[in-house]
């Protein structure tokens, strides 16, 4: 017999062998019924794995990330199944899970149309009605090659693994089988609501140089209730779209003279400064002080900074006087000359940095999206420079520093920890002790975070903020990273109270991350109906006619002289059109001003959100804005 800890601490015995199906049935039907994968001692498995000794089990549903993922990629399995059955000339490439559902990527001669969606969405579902069994196996290399030789896609992957001994995993169901690693779900049956969202390009392994394939995607639930509530949330998240809102409110422009580099309207760039003057704000409460350091700077530094070997292929780069520069992707080497500029005592630290430093990064053509991943931004960066001890206290400040923002504009969020990479500078002793300096500061905090194994910084774990926005989307916006290496890359000093020298620790954090992505999260956030405080137009007002244009113009302007940012609306219109442009501008306060309003010298006010408030002392009107306006009101 061997003995299975349960979620919750509970311990049972079982026949050894047993798999970890059989054990979630033993706990009840509806949890096997909904197990999707399971946790053996914390490595993820498929719910056919057998356990053999004394662990720890953990069975994962569609509600857990790790269910969804199985389900997700299982769902992929059957899309391929489908397009075997409809395109049986189709080549296939791969179809993980992502975020939000799935997608497979196929080379086929002729782009698929909407209509062959939903054909392939209707085979998929006779499929899911068959309910067959997903079956692993494992081949040889030569096997694998003979077995998928009529797929080139596959045969390029195998041929990877072929000289390293590796047997290759296969995953099978009915007529099709797929090379994978899994897991995935017992059956194909629990997959009952389906649907294919679109289909793009994408080139074949994300290189320019490789072919163009054409890219399914899907999201599946369990539920048509869930598809159902899904695709409400999709409806309105196209309807919040920020690249429609901000053309429509005239925000920014995307133009074709500059792909992935935004241009910034008046009305947007009210906004943009705006945000920056409240971070300037809250910056200089919390004892920071703020720097500016050039665009562009010279190949050695980044070498010095490891940017130039982890780095390069997404830098734009230059020769100046036969010399190798690099516009700067991050803000942090040329915070370290700051530091260095001159000498530093313990007495100096912490010594808290910000930058609004604008940056570039190439990305992939393809991989571009309005404001959320452009080629340039404006990175809100600070960088802590502090003595060992000092580190819990400066993260905790951090902390609170980021959960104000995001209070502030309502947003919920959740912490992951990333933890080493691959690829890490540095030794592992250091990077050691600086996630345990991460944890402790959490765990001191009481906040709750999330283990996100290998995901790091090349040069430091980090925490990153997942924020929440008003329909349950998540988005990565502010970072804290811990850092003992580039203190030592950079040879940063300070005099301790011992007199001897010693290294500074860093600390790299970001609060919005990028001005710009955050406005765009911003847009989504409110649909565009930003609060009082942060609207480019905060008061229009709105004349019947011609005899009260004069009295509109004289009101304007002693809300004008109080700070307040108004238009005034004296088109040859009628009230209700006026009334309804307004609206749709999303303006957050409408002062309608007629005969009555002029002779009794007051306001008709009505609010983007409460409808008609009637009438109004302007005075009074004057003091309930600016107080919203003081209070940055949500």
């Amino acid at each position: 017999m061997i003995q299975v800890t349960l979620k919750g601490g509970t311990v049972k015995e079982f026949e050894a062998g047993i798999t970890v199906a059989d054990i979630a049935k033993s706990l009840g039907a509806g949890l096997y019924k909904a197990a999707c994968v399971a946790k053996i001692d914390g490595e993820l498995c498929d719910l056919r794995t057998p356990v053999n000794k004394d662990c720890a089990v953990e069975i994962l549903t569609f509600e857990d990330a790790d269910g969804k993922k199985a389900f997700w990629h299982t769902t992929s399995h059957i899309l391929a199944q489908a397009v075997l059955h409809l395109f049986p000339n189709a080549k296939f490439a791969i179809g993980p899970a992502i975020d939000n559902g799935f997608y497979y990527d196929f080379d086929v001669e002729t782009p698929f149309t909407a209509e062959d969606l939903e054909k392939i969405q209707a085979e998929m579902a006779k499929i899911v009605k068959e309910g067959a069994e997903l079956t692993r196996f494992e081949l040889d290399a030569p096997e694998a090659l003979e077995k998928m030789k009529d797929q080139p896609y596959k045969v390029e992957l195998i041929q990877e693994h072929a000289g390293k001994g590796e047997k290759i995993s296969f995953y099978g169901q009915g007529d099709f089988c797929d090379l994978c690693a899994g897991p995935h779900l017992l059956n194909t049956s629990p997959v009952k609501a389906i649907k294919l969202t679109s289909c793009t390009g994408a080139y074949w392994r994300g290189s320019e140089k490789n072919k163009m394939l054409s890219r399914i995607y899907g999201i599946s639930f369990p539920k048509k209730s869930e598809l159902d509530a899904y695709l409400e949330r999709l409806e309105e998240a196209k309807k919040r779209d920020h690249r429609k809102l901000g053309k429509e409110l005239e925000l920014f422009a995307l133009l074709e003279e500059g792909p992935g580099f935004p241009f910034f309207l008046p009305k947007g760039m009210i906004v943009k400064n705006l945000l920056i003057d409240y971070w300037r704000e809250i910056h200089t409460r919390n004892g920071y002080v703020e720097i500016s350091t050039p665009i562009m700077l010279n190949r050695a530094l980044w070498e010095r900074s490891g940017h130039w070997g982890h780095y390069k292929d997404n830098m734009y780069t230059t020769v100046i006087d036969d010399t190798d520069f690099a516009i700067k992707p991050m803000n942090c080497p040329g915070g370290m000359l700051v530091y260095k500029t001159k000498m530093r005592s313990y007495r100096d630290l912490p010594l808290r940095v910000g930058e609004l430093g604008l940056v570039h990064r190439h990305e992939m053509s393809g991989a571009l999206h309005g404001l959320m991943r452009v080629r340039c931004f404006t990175q809100d960066d600070a960088h802590i420079f502090m003595t060992p001890d000092q580190i819990k206290d400066e993260i905790k400040g951090v902390v609170a520093l980021i959960d104000e923002v995001y209070s502030l504009f309502g947003f919920k969020y959740h912490i992951e920890l990333s933890t080493m990479p691959e690829d890490h500078m540095g030794d592992e002793k250091d990077w050691k002790t600086a996630t345990d300096a991460l944890c402790a500061a959490m765990d001191e905090l009481g906040k709750t975070y999330e283990i996100n194994e290998g995901d790091g910084a090349f040069y430091g774990p980090k925490l990153d903020f997942h924020l929440e926005d008003s329909i349950g989307r998540t988005w990565q916006c502010g970072t804290i990273q811990l850092d003992f290496q580039m203190p030592e890359r950079f040879e940063l000093e300070y005099t301790g109270a011992d007199g001897e020298k010693h290294r500074p620790v860093m600390i790299h954090r970001v609060a919005f991350g990028s001005i710009e992505r955050f406005i765009g999260i911003l847009i989504e956030h409110f649909a565009g109906a930003f609060p009082t405080w942060l609207a480019p137009v905060q008061v229009k007002i709105l004349p019947i006619g011609d005899r009260q244009e004069e009295y509109a113009n004289a009101v304007a302007e002693q809300l004008r002289a109080q700070g307040l940012r108004v238009e005034v609306d004296d088109r040859r219109e009628k009230i209700g059109y006026k009334i309804r442009e307004a609206q749709l501008e999303k303006v957050p306060y409408m002062l309608v001003v007629g005969d009555k309003e002029v002779e009794s010298n007051t306001v008709a006010v009505r609010s983007r959100s409460a409808g008609d408030k009637g009438a109004m002392s302007l005075d009074d009107f004057m003091a309930a804005v600016l107080e919203e306006v003081r209070t940055r009101a949500k």
